[in-house]
Parts: C-alpha cells; structure tokens; sequence
C-alpha cells in the first residue's frame, strides 16, 4: 500500500492487494481477493470483491460494482476471475461480473476503454482494447467485443455474440447475431447498415482500402455471408479484407447480421 490514500470510512479486508499510489475514496469496500495496481483510482462508494485484478491507472466512479457474482442461475459458487486491464474509465453505476464454469470461469476488460454510467459486461464476456459503451449499454453472458468497438446507449448484445474489430453500434440497438469488423449496425432490431467510415478513416484506411471492403461487402450480402467468404478468401485479398473473412470464417454458432434488403 506504499503511497495509497484511504479514507478512513473505506473497507478493505485482509489479503485484498493495494498498488502503490492508489486512491480508495470514502465508503469503499474492496474484497479481500481484489488486486489493485498502481494507480487505480476508487471515486466514493465503489464496491469491487470477487477474484477481481483491477489494471494500472484505472478510475472507477461512484455506485460501479465490480466483481460481484454473475446473474446465472448456473453459477454454484465456482471459481471465476472477472480482469480488467489499465487506464480503463468506469463509471457511475457500471455492473462487471466474472466468468462462470460453463464459460472458461474469465471475464476479460482489456486497456483504455470508457464504460459510461450505467453499462453492464455479463460473465465470460471478452472485452477488448479501447472498447466504448455508452450509457446504458448492455452485453449479456460470453460475448466477444474486439478493439476499437463502440455501442451505443440504450443498446442490447445478445449472448454469445461476437463484433468484429473497429464496428459501431447505434444508439437504442439490440445486437442478435455476430457483427463483422468495422460493420455499422442501426435500428431497434439491428441490420448491419454498411462500413463504420468514420472509424476507418480515423484508424488511417486509405481510400482504396475503404473501396475493397465496400466491394467486398456487396458480394458477401448477396446469399450465405460464410459461403461468399469461403469463395472470397481463395483469391488475393488485402489485410483488411483477410480481417473480416476471417472473422466470418471463424467459429461462431450464431448467423451474422445483414444489410436490410439483403
């Protein structure tokens, strides 16, 4: 605990592990199986517990529970472990729960994501780097979020889907089926609405690049997304395009999500 600051009113049980510089505001309780590197911050009121590993420099707010057991009626008590990465912003209100038996027993945050108020990450969700959730989403249990992921407030992610590097989600959107990279998804029962442009263009995609996949994805939404990818992934193709015919060829049980008319 070399250099934390705690105030007095806060809880932390015997074998909890406090990084150096840490900052537990008043009325928090930390679990005596909770690891904080250094630097974490705790707003006020930030209950985390569980076999919960808390990244360097993260700031958690007001009212976030961290670690608490997952909403399973499956789960029996087993070990599970819910990691999150550093200098993640969490705030207000925001739910993390860790893995289960049936999901490999990990729930994983990566680095430098923002949770806005409210959100919620289930058990055995694989959250990857600078991941953003706006108020009020939710991911429900053993979803796959890649780098780079926006979604949307007030929008739902169906279990065990996965979204693809770079892909958007709207606003008020519920997810049913898997999302290829840098795919944009909008309305109240989402349908992929072409490419997340903004995104592609601000991670540096060239115009031909953005062309390619436009190309691609036009053939790719005329019949079977995985048989048009089998088709397209015999030919020369650029990273970009191997990217998402990957992720299409990948193993997944769920279908993906389609242009509208497609």
């Amino acid at each position: 605990m070399a250099d934390a600051q705690i105030h007095p009113s806060a809880v932390i049980e015997p074998g909890a592990q406090i990084g150096a510089g840490c900052q537990i505001g008043a009325f928090c309780v930390v679990g005596p199986q909770v690891r904080l590197a250094d630097g974490v911050t705790l707003k006020s009121h930030v209950v985390v517990t569980g076999e919960t590993s808390v990244g360097e420099g993260t700031v958690i707010f007001p009212f976030a529970s961290i670690g608490e057991i997952p909403q399973d009626l499956k789960f029996k008590g087993e070990r599970a472990r819910l990691d999150i990465g550093a200098r993640n912003r969490i705030r207000e209100y925001v739910t993390m729960n860790p893995g289960t038996e049936g999901g490999g027993g990990l729930t994983r945050v990566g680095d430098d994501g923002l949770f806005m108020a409210g959100c919620h990450v289930a058990h055995d969700c694989q959250i990857g780097d600078r991941v953003i959730l706006v108020n009020n989403a939710s991911v429900a249990g053993h979803c796959v979020l890649g780098d780079d992921v926006i979604v949307g407030g007030l929008s739902g992610v169906h279990q065990f889907v996965r979204i693809g590097r770079g892909a958007m989600i709207g606003a008020v959107t519920m997810v049913t089926a898997d999302v290829i990279p840098y795919g944009l998804v909008q309305g109240p029962r989402g349908h992929l609405d072409g490419l997340n442009l903004v995104g592609l263009k601000r991670r540096g995609a060239s115009r031909a690049e953005i062309a390619a996949l436009r190309e691609m994805l036009g053939g790719l939404s005329h019949g079977s997304f995985r048989d048009g990818a089998r088709a397209r992934a015999a030919g020369e193709v650029s990273a970009m395009e191997r990217e998402v015919l990957d992720f299409i060829l990948g193993p997944s049980d769920r279908s993906f999500l389609t242009p509208r008319d497609a």
